[in-house]
């Protein structure tokens, strides 16, 4: 079967002479297509695993930073439960565990 008109596949834009002068004589039609990707550097590939290295270094300090926290605030709690609590004895062992304001 001959067809006389481009296929549907084909561009609309090739005039219907030219496609049946190619089909007649064998003569290959060439198609340009232009890549929509831009030229240049792939940033994307490159930002995306320095953005994860550095919100894993930054979770890492905000880990280390809540642990300081967290044993500064129960030194200081221990301390002042000892300061309020004074001598603390069971039997006869009598233990200290702040000083007193005079030394």
């Amino acid at each position: 079967m001959h067809h006389r008109e481009p296929h549907q596949g084909m561009a609309p834009h090739i005039p219907a002479d030219i496609y049946q002068r190619a089909q007649d004589t064998g003569q290959p039609v060439v198609f340009v297509v232009n890549d929509p990707t831009p030229a240049g550097f792939p940033w994307r590939r490159v930002v995306i695993p320095f953005a994860i290295a550095g919100a894993a270094v930054a979770g890492g300090w905000g880990l280390v930073a809540a642990l300081c926290w967290l044993l500064d605030v129960a030194a200081h709690t221990a301390t002042v439960i000892g300061g309020a609590a004074g001598p603390i004895g069971v039997g006869g062992i009598t233990l200290k565990l702040a000083r007193g304001k005079g030394h």
